[in-house]
């Protein structure tokens, strides 16, 4: 308990960048900003040396609760791969239907019912964002600090990719449904508690999506990655969770 005042102040930066992301222009140029390739960096230093071992133990909870063998011994990480398909698939539909166009000033707005597909499934990702830091198992500080600097980060970058595709439509209504949904999963974890199988698939549905939504914002050429950035993004982040750890 000592520690959700941090979290409720984490959860209300999440919101913010959402909210208020659009706002750093700096992010918007080419080559990439240099902000965006740490925070992919980050985010997926996060993923490796702390949501995977999470799925580690979640799939050994889960083998004590369904009692399922053979090919469904390792099905946490079906799970997890099947969020990194399902957000490659949304992004894919999202750049054909607008033609392409891939820059912030290039290409075209996205169709209403594309935009209302992709801003639905990221709306439940932040869901799932807010529920797992309202159910997280007691730690130190530090790591519920770090959980919070990772995540914001990476939502920094979601939030640019989101802005790209949907322009216009994301700046009226779609930022402030996607603030809303963390701090909503974030209470819905607090007061209404899900089953913990339901969190389990939850934690391992975002580790999956979470590398596919940094890597769509890395590996394209016309982005302009920076590697070094992206580099010391994972370096230094990798090493405060393994010293924390």
């Amino acid at each position: 308990m000592a520690l959700d005042g941090v979290a409720a102040g984490i959860v209300f930066a999440f919101a913010l960048v959402h909210a208020y992301g659009g706002r750093l222009r700096f992010l918007s140029r080419t080559p990439r900003s240099v902000w965006l390739s740490v925070g992919g960096g980050v985010s997926v230093a996060y993923v490796f040396l702390h949501l995977l071992p999470d799925l580690q133990r979640s799939q050994q909870r889960l083998e004590q609760m369904l009692e399922i063998g053979g090919w469904l011994n390792h099905h946490i990480y079906l799970m997890a791969l099947a969020g990194l398909t399902l957000f490659y698939g949304l992004e894919r539909l999202a750049c054909r239907s607008r033609g392409g166009g891939v820059g912030i000033d290039e290409g075209q707005s996205t169709p209403q019912g594309v935009y209302t597909l992709h801003i639905s499934a990221f709306a439940i990702y932040n869901f799932a964002v807010g529920v797992l830091l309202a159910t997280r198992e007691e730690g130190s500080l530090g790591e519920l600090v770090l959980y919070g600097v990772a995540l914001a980060l990476h939502f920094l970058v979601n939030d640019y990719g989101l802005r790209n595709h949907h322009r216009a439509r994301y700046q009226r209504h779609g930022r402030w449904l996607l603030a809303a949904a963390v701090v909503l999963g974030w209470l819905t974890g607090l007061f209404a508690p899900l089953p913990p199988l339901t969190v389990e698939v939850a934690v391992a549905l975002l580790a999956g999506g979470i590398v596919m939504n940094v890597m769509k914002e890395e590996l394209p050429g016309e982005r302009e990655s920076r590697f070094s950035a992206f580099l010391a993004g994972v370096v230094l982040y990798g090493a405060l969770l393994v010293s924390v750890g």
